[in-house]
Order: C-alpha cells, then structure tokens, then sequence
C-alpha cells in the first residue's frame, strides 16, 4: 500500500458533520495519530506553526490569517500559543472557518475556553477496523440504538494476528514499517517524550530515568485499576527512598496533557441504585503498542507465555491486557463516533466488574466483557447478568469479545462478538 494513500478515519464523519458548519474546530491527541492528515483535506491553506517563518508571518501580519484562500488549518498550534487566540477573534468576526491540531497544550498555558467558537474532538491511533484488519459486520452504533441487532460473521484472524496488531499499533506512518523499524520508531517516539516534550510543557524534569520507569510501572498495570501509589512502588523497587505522591501525580497530569496516557474512567451513573460503585479509572496508554515497548516484550514473547523477572507475572497475562486496551481504543473510538462515552465498572469490594460500559447518557448502557479466550462459558457473562439484574431495559444490550472467528447471540441474548468483526 503507498504510504501516501489516505486510510479513512472514523473521525472523518464526526468532521464532516460539524466542519464548516461550525467555523473553528481543535482536533486533539497524541503525536503522530493522525490529525494532519485527516485536517489538511479539508481545507485551503495550511499554517504550520512547527515552521519558524509562519510563526514569523502571524506575528507581523496577523491578518494573514483571515486573507487567504479559506478554511485554514493551524497546525501544531501549540508552538505559537497566540494562534488560539487569533483564531477566535477572527471566529466572532465572521471571518473564515479553521481546523487547530494540537498534540499538547502549551507551555504555562491559561487556556481560554473558546466556548461558543472553538470545539474540540478528540483523535485516536487507528482502530482495527481503520487498519483494514478485516471487513466489521458488528456495528457499535447499532448496539448503541437499543435495537439488539443481528449478531451474525465470521473471521480467519486468530490470536497471532491480534498480536501482532498489538506490537505494530495504530499510528498511521509506521502502520507498513518492518517490525525492526517499528520498534525503532516506538523507542524514539517514547524517547521524546520523556527527554523533550515533558519539558516542553515548561514542566522542570530532573530525573528522565525516574520519569521512563514510572511509565514502564504504568505499563505494567494496563487495563487494571492499580493504585498510582502501587505504580510509584513497582516503578522504584527495592528502594527505601520513593518519589513524592505530588512527583507522580504531576507525570500523571502532564501525560495526560500529551495524551499519552489515555484512563478510562469509572461510571457513576445517577438513579440506578447502584451507590457503591469504584470511581478509580482503568490505566491505558494511548496505544498498547507504546506499553508492549515500554515493557520490552515482542510479538514472539507476548505469545511465548514464559516468565519474565520483572514483573514475576506470566506474559500471556500481559497479553490479556494488551488485547483488552487494543479492544478499549476501538470501542472509545466507535462510541465517539456514535456520540457516547465509554466508562468501566468496578464495585468497591471488586465481587463484580465489567471492562467497558458504553453509554449516550447516564443510563442506557451498552455493557462489554472482554475475552482473550475463542470461546466463551457462562461464568464467563456473570458479570454481564448481574448488571442486567441492577438496571433491567436500561442494559440496550451486552458484548462479550473475543478472539474467537464467529459472531452470535447467545441463549441469554448476550452477543459474542471477535474484536476484528466489532466496527463503527
């Protein structure tokens, strides 16, 4: 496939909908998703704020911004924070329609709101379906209708290809790399963030080391609930001396402004009787392709199942988790699309959880297991039965995915679907 053809993006919708109609939109996320590319179709003229002679240009003539051929994209915005402020003003004076990507905030930001003039949407690395991993016949919007659609396909993708999805990731420029360049790729990407882009937030880093260990700790605990105190002891083992709860609450913050670490928060909903719910959320990098580099572990090992000392657990486990935050990252992507949010469920005891609780308000929900397992057993939907027992019709309908080949309704009515047949 030619590195210069355009794989459509789930978002694109989402753009078509809004863009022009409203004039001015920020697409967010992290380094290298995408937003470019998918922004630069749609418009006329492209300002990249990355250039020091644009910069140079708005400084001097502001408004070069509003003379040219329109819309406009302002890309990496961030690297001329007055750009925001531009844009808005030529917003309210009816002047152009814009496209802002970002993949930080800037540095010592007071970020203006722009209610009312500029809205954000979120982009993410490619979901499978974006890949072209397979052909969906599972569709999450119509799971989100409440209409229990028919549960019916089948795939040839086994457990060595979703690894080998989960080792090469979902950013757009290497997605045709060899595994070699890959992994080079992924380490350096890594590598700027904590020698660069932490710093360039205007956040002082003294310890670059300290920083890469507790994102390799945060890791380790993809897909669970750990506490950032459990983090912070797995990131310095063996050490009496631990980094300061203020020191990883601020990594914490400022990956999360880079949108590298990308947390699935708890659900609360309001008036289900469901009161003693845990409001920690989920750990997720941005791709689970990151994690597997941080941790070290190739395709053959994720699969090899052997021991590995630093963590002291089996890496099939770690496979489990990775297969579960690649399955979270297309779920959050199709509820997006289907304008709803994704959330999970854990009660404070843990005696129930489910993995995904996807919704468009805070009751009507579309609840997902997921299963590194081909096949599926009833303990394996007691979770699923016990929510459905709590909120009755505000269940639209339950998911169990797997990395089995076949879609279909169970006799309770719970859908098994394979993450490769679940799309948009």
């Amino acid at each position: 496939m030619s590195p210069d053809r355009y794989l459509p993006r789930i978002v694109d919708a989402e753009l078509s909908l809004l863009f022009p109609a409203l004039d001015a939109i920020s697409i967010e996320g992290a380094r290298g998703v995408g937003k470019t590319r998918t922004a630069s179709g749609r418009v006329a003229r492209v300002l990249d704020c990355q250039v020091p002679q644009v910069v140079e240009l708005l400084e001097a003539r502001p408004e070069s911004l509003t003379d040219g051929a329109q819309p406009v994209l302002i890309d990496e915005w961030q690297r001329y924070p007055a750009s925001w402020d531009l844009v808005r003003r030529a917003v309210d004076a009816k002047q152009g329609s814009y496209l802002l990507t970002g993949s930080a905030p800037p540095a010592n930001w007071p970020m203006h709101s722009g209610a009312g003039r500029i809205v954000s949407i979120r982009m993410r690395p490619m979901t499978l379906s974006e890949r072209g991993f397979e052909q969906p016949t599972v569709s999450v919007a119509e799971l989100l209708s409440g209409a229990r659609p028919q549960i019916a396909g089948e795939t040839t993708r086994d457990l060595i290809d979703y690894t080998r999805e989960i080792v090469r990731g979902g950013f757009p420029a290497i997605r045709n790399a060899s595994a070699e360049i890959t992994r080079a790729a992924l380490d350096g990407y890594l590598d700027r963030i904590v020698e660069r882009e932490f710093s360039d937030l205007g956040s002082t880093l003294r310890n670059p080391g300290a920083l890469r260990r507790w994102l390799t700790a945060y890791a380790a605990a993809t897909s669970s609930t750990a506490t950032f105190e459990k983090i912070r002891d797995a990131a310095t083992p063996g050490e009496g001396s631990k980094p300061a709860r203020s020191t990883t609450i601020h990594y914490r913050d400022i990956l999360e402004a880079l949108w590298i670490i990308d947390p699935l928060p708890g659900w609360l909903p309001y008036g289900t009787g469901l009161n003693r719910l845990n409001e920690a959320p989920k750990h997720h990098l941005a791709d689970p392709a990151l994690a597997a580099r941080l941790l070290g572990v190739d395709e053959a090992g994720l699969l090899s199942g052997d021991r590995t000392a630093r963590s002291g657990t089996r890496n099939f486990s770690l496979l489990g988790a990775l297969f579960e935050s690649l399955v979270t990252l297309n779920l959050r992507v199709g509820a997006q699309g289907a304008n709803a949010k994704a959330h999970h469920l854990r009660t404070k005891g843990g005696e129930h959880e489910v993995d995904i609780i996807l919704s468009r308000d805070d009751r009507k929900v579309v609840a997902v297991e997921v299963k590194l397992a081909q096949s599926v057993g009833d303990d394996d939907v007691r979770h699923l039965n016990w929510l459905r027992a709590q909120i009755g019709e505000d269940m639209l309908d339950a998911v169990i995915v797997t990395s089995g080949s076949v879609a279909y309704r169970r006799k309770d009515g719970i859908a098994v679907v394979p993450a490769a047949l679940l799309g948009p």
